[in-house]
C-alpha cells in the first residue's frame, strides 16, 4: 500500500507534532551517520525542538567547534564576531543600568544632589515620603501585634488571678506551701512543669497516714520515711 503524501505545513496537534519531530529527527541522524561512515565526512547536526530541547549529532573523533572553525576557515568568515558584539552591547547596557541604580541609592542617602534639577528634587522627595510612609505603616503594624500579644498575656494572668481568689484561702483544705516547710496538713496550689500562670491549678492533698517530722528524716521505728499523699 502506497504511503499517502502529507501537506507540508505546521502540525497543529501537539502530540502529532512531537511524534513527527522524533521520527524525522531519528531519520536525519541516521542519514548523517551513514554519510560519516560511507563518505568519511565530518558532520555536525544541531536540532532544537519547539519545547526547547537540544539534540545533536557529531561525527566520531570530532567536535562541533572543530566543524565550525573549519567552516569559518573555508568561507573566510567569523561566525562568533556578531555574537561577541551582541554580548558586549548587552554588557554595556547592564553596566549603565548598574551605574544609574547606584546613583539613585546615593541620592536617597542625601548624596549626589548637586546635579539634580528642582523638578528632580521634588520627585525624589515624593518617592522618599512614600517610602517613609510604607516603613511607618509596617512599624505600626509590628507595634500593634506586640501590644495585642502583651494584652493577651495580661488577660490570661488576670483570669488566673481571679480563679485563685475564687478559692477560700481560709479554708483549712487549701493553702500555699512556703519555702522550707517540710510537711503540711491540707493542700497546695500546684503549677505545671512549664510554670505558665494560666496553668495554675489547686490541689487538695490528704496524707495516707499521720505525718511526723521525725519520720520524714528517717527517725524511729524502722518504718518508711516517705509520706504518700492522695490527690483529691
Amino acid at each position: 500500500m502506497a504511503r499517502g503524501k502529507i501537506q507540508i505545513k505546521r502540525i497543529e496537534n501537539v502530540t502529532n507534532r512531537q511524534v513527527t519531530y522524533s521520527k524525522r529527527r531519528n531519520g536525519l541522524f541516521k542519514k548523517a551517520s551513514e554519510l560519516t561512515v560511507l563518505c568519511d565526512a565530518k558532520v555536525s547536526l544541531l536540532m532544537v525542538s519547539s519545547s526547547g530541547k537540544l539534540h545533536e549529532f557529531i561525527s566520531p573523533s570530532t567536535t562541533t567547534k572543530q566543524v565550525y572553525d573549519e567552516y569559518q576557515k573555508l568561507l573566510g568568515i567569523n561566525l562568533w564576531k556578531s555574537h561577541y558584539e551582541t554580548m558586549q552591547e548587552n554588557l554595556k547596557k547592564l553596566k549603565e543600568t548598574n551605574k544609574i541604580l547606584k546613583r539613585q541609592i546615593r541620592q536617597r542617602l542625601g548624596e549626589c544632589l548637586n546635579d539634580l534639577r528642582f523638578a528632580d528634587l521634588l520627585s525624589l522627595e515624593k518617592e522618599m515620603e512614600t517610602a517613609v510612609e510604607v516603613v511607618r505603616l509596617r512599624k505600626e503594624k509590628l507595634i500593634m501585634n506586640q501590644i495585642q500579644t502583651k494584652t493577651k498575656k495580661i488577660r490570661n494572668a488576670a483570669g488566673c488571678n481571679n480563679r485563685l481568689y475564687e478559692f477560700n484561702m481560709d479554708d483549712p483544705h487549701y493553702g500555699l506551701v512556703e519555702d522550707g516547710v517540710e510537711y503540711y496538713d491540707s493542700a497546695v496550689i500546684g503549677y505545671s512543669a512549664n510554670e505558665q500562670p494560666h496553668n495554675v491549678f489547686p490541689l487538695r492533698l490528704q496524707p495516707s497516714h499521720h505525718h511526723h517530722p521525725n519520720l520524714h528524716h528517717g527517725g524511729g521505728g524502722g518504718g518508711s520515711d516517705r509520706t504518700t499523699y492522695t490527690l483529691l
